[in-house]
């Protein structure tokens, strides 16, 4: 799921600010970018990250501003005089006259400005891992607001599910008429010499209307669809086994389509379809 979490922290010399963000992904892949000086920390933030989000596209970014005066960039002037000297020289061989200009192509050369590097100061680097943590924090409250609407949404497609399937039983008795309307129908038809023994004719027509019978899989349905619910109200991540309950659901929704022979109960069972296809999108964003 999606979220954004930010965070500063001021320092004697240099304010930092940390910025993260995640977007849903199957996997956990991180993109970072940091100052020169915190680089090496990459892998434990890595890890910080890897612990708190479990999944999801995370960018993290961790941006340095100095404060002050003070700056590790320090002009090595004997450099710089060694190179005024030569150029001077050089517009003298060519009659030039030297210009403001060239003070600034001579600080633009190799090794005119020198920078001293930091050391990392550990108890600095504590202060930053709990700012750290609290823009991780706030992107995962961006991601449970964003999971509670999930989770009414996907019950809501369930709910229907269920209110189209209880729609059904209407259907049912007038199917079965029908059924043995056009049987008979079709027996009175035939020629008059074949002779049809009532009896007989009676126990194919119940053996006919079980395999018809719809009775197991709206029971098999409410099932699934309970358990559905129950399990997406279980603390620790379900994704993966909601998923699985989903296909139960589809393949009793399937038999109960192939079953049918009612244009309204086909209308129902392509309904219900609608509303799976809207779950199962909806859980790609769930661990």
């Amino acid at each position: 799921m999606t979220g954004y979490g930010k965070a500063e922290c001021e320092l004697p010399s240099k304010k930092i600010t940390i910025e993260i963000k995640s977007l849903n992904s199957k996997q956990l892949d991180i993109n970072s970018r940091f100052p020169g000086i915190y680089r090496e920390k990459d892998i434990e933030v890595r890890k910080i990250i890897a612990e708190k989000l479990e999944r999801g596209k995370v960018d993290f970014s961790l941006y340095c501003e100095q404060l002050g005066l003070e700056s590790n960039a320090v002009i090595n002037k004997p450099i710089v005089n060694a190179y005024y000297t030569q150029l001077a020289e050089i517009y003298r061989d060519l009659n030039m006259e030297m210009s403001e200009l060239a003070i600034t192509s001579i600080l633009r050369l190799p090794d005119a400005v020198k920078v001293d590097h930091e050391e990392l100061d550990e108890e600095e680097w504590k202060m930053i891992v709990s700012r750290i943590n609290a823009a991780i924090d706030m992107l995962n409250s961006f991601r449970v607001q964003e999971g509670n609407a999930l989770e009414a949404d996907i019950v809501s497609h369930i709910d229907l599910i269920v209110k189209l399937k209880n729609q059904i039983e209407p259907y049912e008795s007038e199917r079965i008429e029908r059924i043995k309307t056009r049987l008979s129908d079709a027996l009175s038809n035939l020629s008059d010499n074949v002779q049809a023994d009532p009896n007989r004719f009676e126990q194919e027509l119940i053996f006919y209307l079980e395999k018809l019978d719809i009775n197991e899989e709206k029971v098999r349905l409410e099932n699934h669809c309970t358990y559905f619910i129950e399990t997406i109200n279980e603390p620790y991540p379900s994704g993966k086994k909601l998923a699985f309950i989903a296909q139960e659901i589809g393949r009793e929704i399937n038999t109960l389509g192939s079953k049918a022979n009612h244009s309204e109960i086909q209308k129902l069972v392509i309904k219900m379809k609608d509303e799976l296809e809207k779950i199962k999108e909806q859980l790609l964003n769930i661990l």
